[in-house]
């Protein structure tokens, strides 16, 4: 039971979730899945960590690997009467702390830039 309620709690603070209201049957069982998907992701986490030896604290992690910064580069291209808009997406240098957080849980981030193409252009 205590689990269960710490589950609650777990999901109403440290994921985020708020209450939704549905009416739809369909709709409840989605919500439900959801819910179910981020906790079982959560507690995942959580274990990761342990065999890690880094604790339980996944809201700390979270915090951590938020820092980290992608960007997208977009260099004009000319070619030949028309200019295109070359995009390269590439990861920003972690702080020093995260770098080592990622280290000791064996993730890399990707050292050089990536082609980004079909890029919708975002409506301002």
């Amino acid at each position: 039971m205590t689990q269960a309620e710490a589950a609650f709690r777990s999901a109403k603070s440290d994921i985020g979730l708020r209450p939704v209201f549905h009416q739809k049957t369909e709709r409840v069982e989605a919500h439900l899945l959801v819910c179910f998907l981020s906790l079982a992701l959560w507690r995942s986490l959580e274990m990761w960590m342990a065999g890690k030896g880094l604790g339980t604290r996944a809201a700390k992690i979270v915090e951590a690997v938020a820092t980290i910064r992608s960007m997208d580069v977009v260099v004009p291209v000319k070619r030949g009467e028309r200019t295109i808009d070359l995009r390269l997406r590439t990861v920003a240098k972690p702080d020093e702390d995260v770098a080592i957080l990622l280290a000791h849980l064996g993730l890399h981030l990707p050292k050089g830039s990536k082609l980004v193409q079909n890029v919708v252009e975002k409506k301002r």
